[in-house]
């Protein structure tokens, strides 16, 4: 079986990458069809001409936790964990516009929850009444199940509320966790989704929420990396290719697709991976393969805008930091990984990018517009930047960049394993129990090449270990 069975992969994010190698680990002949010009889906980078040179620039920043271990285990698969280091221990700055001051979030070595007793003691940004808050909302936080289908229907800025959270609470602390990890407030994320955040990062050990983040432009991990590690285990990579239809025809699936102006191809498989957004798996699922099909077009999406900006100057001096009392969220320094102070000229210069999740207000307004906002805020937050030069200002947009993790979404992602033999479903939005995070969608990806050998009658112990 493992030297004649084949599986098609519909999508090359990082859902569908992990499911081609763990299909093709497995022996199966694999097809991997993308219809864009290169793999990475929501996490890729892009060439700029600028004012200060040549630029890589991410769409977006991506960050990582030590407890993400199936996207640890993916960057272990493609020889890239060195690029995309962790912290050796967690150290959030947090920079709070109004009062000037500057706050840390940091462990120790202690066991859970001790290891952040000492940062949340010494907190500037909440009174000694506020941190006594949080210490009891984090017990109550402890207790609750994540899985438990009656937390998926609360908001978590009503439970934070029962729990006696002040408004300055949540800005400061939930929220500066959970707008980052969740895409949405406090009062617009399901507590189920808030619990699984919180208990996993902050309360499982103590490691857990230390950091990680690329050094190196995202496409040359999860474009380039990605496609040299899909070729040497044999998986063919079609790009600019897109899936027109799916079919079972006389037991097998047959998948039409797309190559551009001259036509296609029907590729024919024994399973069928679909690891594309909610809407598109809708558009391509054949009748009768998931039950109500039509609740995935009511998984909703949030948007993230990201804001770059390149200075004559270094004006911070810290790799990151998050911001209270500003609608700055957290601002990342780019410039190595950019390649910014590779071009001659420009080795003093800096490239900050400007996180902002749950941009809904403002992800269509003109960049004239988030400029005049958002440069003399960060003036407000780093004195430096006051008087610096701006070489170069630009906005990039992902309004459909995450599923929205809003209350009562839990009961609409569906499992991986559909109704109908053979075709799986992959994806952060799918039924992984995370929110839509990078982890969720590699989780995703490897939960559907589980299933897909599972239902190929694949013993476990052939399985890789990665889908075991």
């Amino acid at each position: 079986m493992t030297s004649t069975a084949t599986a098609v992969v519909v999508g090359g994010g990082l859902a569908g990458t992990t499911a081609a190698l763990a299909l093709a680990d497995a022996g199966l002949r694999v097809t991997l069809v993308e219809g864009r010009p290169r793999l990475g889906g929501l996490v890729f980078s892009f060439r700029r001409d600028s004012a200060a040179g040549e630029l890589s620039v991410d769409n977006g920043q991506h960050v990582y936790l030590r407890c993400c271990t199936a996207y640890g285990q993916l960057l272990d698969r493609l020889g890239a964990a060195h690029l995309v280091p962790l912290q050796n221990r967690m150290d959030v700055p947090v920079l709070d516009a109004d009062r000037g001051r500057l706050g840390r979030l940091r462990r120790t070595a202690l066991p859970v929850p001790l290891h952040l007793a000492a940062s949340l003691a010494r907190y500037p940004h909440l009174s000694p009444a506020e941190r006594a808050g949080v210490v009891r909302a984090t017990l109550a936080l402890k207790g609750l199940d994540p899985a438990d289908p009656v937390l998926d229907g609360v908001d978590f800025g009503s439970w934070l509320r029962r729990h006696g959270q002040s408004s300055r609470a949540v800005e400061a602390l939930w929220d500066l966790v959970g707008i980052a990890t969740l895409n949405a407030r406090a009062g617009d994320a399901s507590m189920g989704l808030a619990a699984k955040v919180f208990k996993t990062g902050l309360l499982s050990a103590p490691g857990a929420a230390d950091i990680g983040w690329s050094r190196v432009p995202l496409g040359d991990v999860h474009d380039a990396l990605a496609r040299t590690a899909l070729e040497k285990a044999g998986v063919r990579i079609a790009l600019r290719t897109r899936a027109a239809s799916v079919d079972r025809i006389e037991g097998r699936w047959q998948v039409a697709v797309e190559n551009g102006p001259h036509g296609g191809e029907r590729l024919t498989a024994d399973t069928v991976v679909l690891a594309v957004p909610q809407r598109e798996t809708h558009a391509l699922l054949p009748a009768g393969a998931l039950a109500d099909r039509d609740r995935l077009l009511d998984i909703g999406t949030a948007p993230i805008l990201n804001l770059h900006v390149v200075y004559d100057r270094k004006v911070l001096r810290r790799p990151f930091f998050a911001a209270v009392g500003s609608p700055v969220q957290w601002v990342f320094d780019r410039t190595d990984a950019s390649g910014l102070t590779r071009t001659p000229g420009n080795e003093r210069c800096q490239y900050l990018a400007v996180s902002q999740s749950a941009a809904q207000e403002e992800i269509d307004h003109p960049v004239a517009k988030l400029r005049a906002r958002y440069l003399p805020e960060l003036e407000r937050l780093l004195p430096a930047a006051r008087g610096a030069r701006i070489i170069d200002f630009f906005v990039t947009r992902e309004r459909t960049a995450t599923f929205a993790p809003a209350p009562g979404v839990g009961r609409l992602r569906p499992a991986a394993r559909t109704q109908a033999p053979g075709l799986l479903l992959a994806g952060a939005w799918t039924a992984t129990g995370w929110p839509a995070t990078m982890e969720s969608a590699v989780r995703s990806g490897t939960a559907a090449a589980r299933e897909a050998l599972d239902e190929l009658g694949f013993p476990q112990g052939q399985l890789p270990q990665e889908a075991a």
